[in-house]
């Protein structure tokens, strides 16, 4: 199972929140089953923006179950990734794609 949780810090009225994505939307749902965020928490279903908010004491349940960390421009490099080729791909390289992807599309605009 391959899921990330980003480090975005954003206030949730108490709360304080981050992305978590995965590769699959069942790997996604099994995921936040397994770290008891409900289904109904699920946001962007069906779209390459698919994932979960999760609060930061979920998202250390979700390290201890082996999800992976990355920075939150990771997260934004690998969902432009999914959106153009249907991969996430790998978060080592997802910055360096992006401003590829980026440069090569504005040398066709």
């Amino acid at each position: 199972m391959t899921v990330y949780v980003d480090d975005m810090r954003a206030a949730y009225g108490r709360m304080v929140m981050c992305h978590m994505i995965a590769d699959t939307d069942a790997e996604l749902h099994a995921m936040a089953a397994r770290i008891g965020v409900a289904r109904r928490w699920h946001q962007k279903p069906g779209t390459e923006r698919s994932h979960y908010d999760i609060a930061l004491s979920k998202r250390a349940a979700a390290v201890a179950a082996g999800a992976i960390e990355i920075t939150w421009r990771q997260t934004g490099a690998m969902v432009a990734r999914r959106r153009a080729t249907g991969q996430l791909g790998a978060p080592e390289d997802a910055e360096q794609w992006h401003h590829a992807h980026l440069a090569a599309r504005k040398e066709t605009s």
